[in-house]
């Protein structure tokens, strides 16, 4: 497995590419929520890319984006892991790199992520408490999650 963790200004079309079509297949194909992926937040600011590379096969991926365009909070979002590679372990693997990225390049900082409902469990391991209420998005039950500086 090959992780790297990209600036926007970084990515390659392919790398790109990869990683939007992956996020397509799993939230709007596999998850039937027919909504706008590309959400223009990919390639501005300091948003930075967290790719996992098989074979040359993206099996998992989030995304960074810059605290100065969101209030001071890092906010992770599009966590996503291929079908084929879910059975392994790659979110942990993904949220340990991810959080240990922040905080060396944004110290101090407020992490924020909107988890899927069912996934509250998973992100409390990595200290975050849930903010406020449960929403729908996209038909599906979130909820905002925040970890602040130990």
């Amino acid at each position: 497995m090959n992780w790297d963790i990209k600036h926007q200004q970084q990515l390659s079309a392919a790398e790109l590419y990869a990683a939007l079509a992956l996020r397509t297949a799993v939230f709007v194909v596999e998850q039937n929520c027919p909504y706008q992926e590309v959400d223009g937040s990919d390639l501005i600011g300091d948003t930075y890319h967290l790719l996992a590379w098989e074979q040359g096969k993206l099996l998992a991926y989030l995304r960074i984006l810059d605290p100065a365009l969101n209030k001071g909070r890092v906010i992770i979002g599009r966590v996503v892991t291929d079908a084929s590679a879910r059975d392994r372990k790659l979110g942990h693997a993904m949220m340990e790199k991810a959080l240990a990225f922040i905080a060396e390049r944004f110290p101090g900082l407020p992490v924020k992520l909107g988890a899927q409902a069912h996934l509250q469990g998973f992100y409390g391991r990595y200290g975050f408490v849930a903010e406020g209420e449960e929403y729908l998005e996209d038909g599906i039950a979130h909820i905002d999650m925040l970890k602040t500086t130990e």
